[in-house]
């Protein structure tokens, strides 16, 4: 072998051992730089929080009572019945909230529904409550009618009424806001869901109400549950169930909304004031009608007398197939107020319809589930007989409970036992403010008298917008 080649081969070794090296010391150099942490540069946006400036409250009321086919020239004519006597009132220290009086569409005659609205004072929202009663008694319409006035929601539920022969129940669509509404109205019966033609893209124009009866859209259906849907705006939606019985009026309701289904529905406050017949009667004076919209469940029935623990009959399972009503018979229950309360693993809805009996001269009422209240909230007691206020504690710890009348005059402190309730008077025509302090209470008003029974629940004060962030 030559010296040149050794040089050479030498030399090659010399490069092949230096590259090595390199290519160690720069993945060592990779390595170290991931597994360090590099200097950074990080500069926080600028960020503001800021709570939106509050809307304007507005409650609607559903009204007079109505009666349809008056005017022989005109059978599905609609007229004012007996007008509504309301009670309102704003938070404390705000002024009176505005009145409007919505036009009735189609009606010649009567006075339309009130609608209330309470302008926020110094960027802070003010509450405002209203209820209404009225009283009629005619050859074709008799009875009592109690209902709060409530703000238009853009899905509600109606929950009680018929299609069968001898009701002349109407639904009543308000939009007390300054653009058009569409409504959807979807009836659940027997069937099923069904979309009939006269509840179809109902146009409710602003500053209106429209009436449509509830035969029309389902006729001979007994217990049927309407789904009211608005677009464009929110809509008040209310039902006036009336019933005559062999050319004798049986009583007169307005019934409320349900704001939406939900796993547990309690209703309060449900006054029997009737004693119970025969056993195997065919007069039922308490039915309570549910309905799970979207999936096969099963119903938990619990009745409980208000300030009592054990319940008042044996608690029932019910089986729902989804979409379909199904009524409950609750007959037998002793004379006394009553809690009743709906559990299941799907969302439903429910409500109890209560009679005073069959012949002339009595009433029914539809009570419809109460939502739970965690704030202080307003509300009205309307005119009629005494209203008593139901309370339920739905929590596992005492809840401390303050009823005070917004002017002041009145003031009633009591302390609801864990997963108990209790009853209190108070004066109609008058607007109180519910606080539960840190807990959550369920409420109820019932209105009785001789011939007269009316319920309403007690929703909650509209939260506070929460803060949003802004970033600019």
């Amino acid at each position: 072998m030559s010296d040149r080649r050794v040089f050479r081969w030498a030399t090659t070794s010399t490069r092949m051992l230096a590259g090595t090296l390199v290519s160690v010391a720069a993945v060592v150099a990779a390595v170290t730089a991931v597994t360090l942490p590099w200097p950074t540069v990080a500069e926080e946006p600028a960020a503001l929080s800021v709570v939106p400036a509050p809307a304007a409250s507005v409650v609607a009321c559903d009204g007079p009572l109505l009666s349809v086919g008056r005017d022989v020239a005109q059978a599905d004519a609609v007229s004012a019945a007996a007008a509504q006597q309301v009670t309102s009132g704003a938070s404390e220290g705000a002024p009176p909230p505005q009145e409007q009086v919505l036009a009735p569409a189609g009606q010649e005659t009567g006075v339309g529904p009130l609608v209330f609205t309470a302008q926020p004072t110094d960027r802070t929202r003010v509450d405002v409550a209203a209820a209404g009663s009225a009283t009629v008694f005619a050859e074709d319409l008799a009875g009592f009618a109690a209902s709060a006035c409530r703000p238009p929601l853009l899905e509600s539920w109606l929950v009680g009424g018929s299609g069968e022969t001898g009701a002349a129940d109407l639904v009543l669509l308000s939009n007390p806001g300054v653009v058009p509404a569409t409504v959807q109205l979807t009836v659940f019966g027997a069937a099923g869901a069904q979309t009939p033609p006269g509840g179809t893209d109902v146009i409710v124009a602003p500053g209106t109400q429209r009436v449509i009866p509830l035969a029309g859209l389902l006729l001979g259906e007994a217990s049927p549950v309407v789904r009211v849907s608005a677009v464009g705006a929110p809509v008040h939606a209310s039902l006036q169930a009336s019933i005559t019985r062999t050319l004798t009026p049986g009583g007169v309701d307005q019934v409320g909304p349900v704001s939406e289904p939900l796993t547990t529905q309690l209703i309060t406050g449900v006054a029997v004031t009737r004693t119970p017949g025969t056993a195997g009667a065919s007069d039922v004076a308490t039915l309570l009608r549910m309905l799970a919209p979207s999936a096969d469940t099963t119903a938990s029935v619990v009745v409980t007398p208000v300030g009592q623990d054990v319940p008042a009959l044996e608690p029932e399972e019910v089986s729902l197939t989804a979409g379909q009503p199904i009524e409950v018979d609750l007959g037998g229950l002793p004379v006394g107020s009553y809690t009743v309360r709906v559990d299941a693993a799907e969302p439903l809805v429910a409500a109890v319809w209560q009679a005073t009996g069959f012949g002339a001269g009595d009433d029914f009422a539809w009570y419809t589930p109460s939502p739970v209240v965690s704030v202080p909230s307003l509300f009205a007691a309307p005119g009629g007989p005494a209203p008593a206020l139901t309370l339920v504690n739905p929590e596992e710890v005492p809840v401390d409970v303050i009823v005070s009348s917004a002017d002041g005059s009145y003031r009633l402190e009591v302390s609801v036992p864990a997963g108990g309730s209790m009853t209190a008077r108070l004066a109609s025509r008058t607007v109180y403010v519910l606080d539960p302090g840190d807990g959550a209470i369920r409420a109820g008003l019932s209105l009785t008298g001789d011939g007269a029974l009316a319920g309403m629940p007690v929703w909650p004060a509209d939260a506070a917008a929460p803060e949003i962030v802004v970033y600019p």
